[in-house]
């Protein structure tokens, strides 16, 4: 399980953890109401992103198990950000005239690999003193999809219940392995209401609700830096994602092949944290020694984001005996595409 789930996270943390150490962490530099401005813009994608397509994937059939039946599903969904959230545009983020570019946009989470320069204009102990950086570029992710997994098991309970459990223990990756983690967790219910509408319960049509949360942290450490016009030490970055969905669901299950689908409501938030030390070098004018100065830059706070939003999902089955493959899409603020294999008792 482990290598599944690096397979469609960490790749994209690692990607990102990249892109940090060449570029996101220059925009302390700005002041800290600016920095916050251009933070918020960069991640917005990526986390909005990852809420839906945690939203996803929780089922492939309305139909629940008998008592003690069960199943182990592997997926992975793939939540598409919309091409009108690659860049940012400067102009409206309404920064200071201390942070200044002759760009118009840069790119965000997920936009292309160049970002813009800036130039911050501030005093430094009594000077007046710039600083120049880049902004990040994107993260490079296929067909602009941030995936996110859907291991999970699913179990029969009475009363026509199905509880469904997410579930990865804390898993070290990268390089400096003491420091980037990844874990996830989430918990879902089904129940089955296909008698509450009479004859149907004699046909092969199921209708089902579900309830389900999820949350996942990954966090990373950033190599200390020691040259260049911001020095970091014990830097680490977190962020913490909690995602809700209600829908109606309800399949058509034939012997080898079901349809099925859902409608209902995602919600979702997700917070970015940085911690360590951060020292920015800005440039005087004067030759040296006294050609700079430093400054402990000051962090921003939590950086939040949310998403929400009606759900509509499609989705077919091919059952092989306990053997099931499955795939959905779901019509969603990013529309999420779902594939996986399952293997089902009873």
């Amino acid at each position: 399980m482990k290598k599944y789930v690096l397979i469609f996270i960490s790749i994209v943390a690692l990607s990102f953890k990249a892109r940090a150490q060449s570029g996101f962490e220059n925009i302390l530099l700005a002041d800290v109401n600016d920095s916050q401005k251009l933070l918020q813009a960069y991640f917005a994608p990526g986390m909005e992103g990852f809420i839906n397509g945690m939203n996803s994937g929780w089922y492939h059939t309305a139909k629940v198990h008998k008592k003690l039946g069960f199943d182990i599903s592997i997926g992975a969904s793939g939540a598409q950000i919309p091409s009108e959230k690659d860049l940012i545009n400067i102009s409206a983020l309404g920064l200071s005239s201390s942070l200044t570019s002759t760009a118009t946009t840069t790119p965000s989470f997920s936009g292309s690999d160049n970002g813009a320069s800036f130039q911050v204009n501030t005093t430094v102990q009594g000077q007046n003193v710039t600083a120049d950086f880049t902004a990040p570029g994107g993260v490079s992710l296929p067909a602009n999809l941030v995936p996110a997994p859907a291991v999970q098991i699913g179990l029969g309970l009475p009363w026509k219940l199905e509880a469904i459990v997410r579930f990865v223990p804390n898993i070290n990756f990268g390089e400096d392995q003491d420091e980037s983690s990844l874990n996830m967790f989430g918990i879902g219910l089904k129940k089955e209401i296909t008698d509450w509408f009479g004859p149907l319960d004699k046909t092969p049509l199921h209708i089902s609700l579900l309830a389900a949360y999820s949350s996942m942290t990954v966090s990373y450490g950033i190599a200390d830096i020691t040259s260049g016009p911001i020095r970091t030490q014990n830097a680490l970055a977190e962020f913490d994602l909690n995602a809700f969905t209600a829908q109606a669901i309800a399949s058509f299950n034939l012997p080898f092949i079901s349809v099925y689908g859902g409608f209902g409501f995602n919600s979702g938030s997700s917070s970015f944290n940085m911690s360590g030390n951060y020292t920015g070098v800005f440039d005087t004018g004067f030759p040296a020694p006294n050609a700079t100065v430093t400054e402990t830059l000051v962090v921003p706070s939590n950086l939040d984001f949310n998403s929400s939003g009606m759900t509509a999902t499609i989705g077919a089955r091919l059952s092989l005996g306990f053997f099931k493959i499955y795939g959905s899409y779901a019509l969603q603020e990013y529309n999420t595409a779902n594939l996986g294999i399952a293997f089902s008792f009873r």
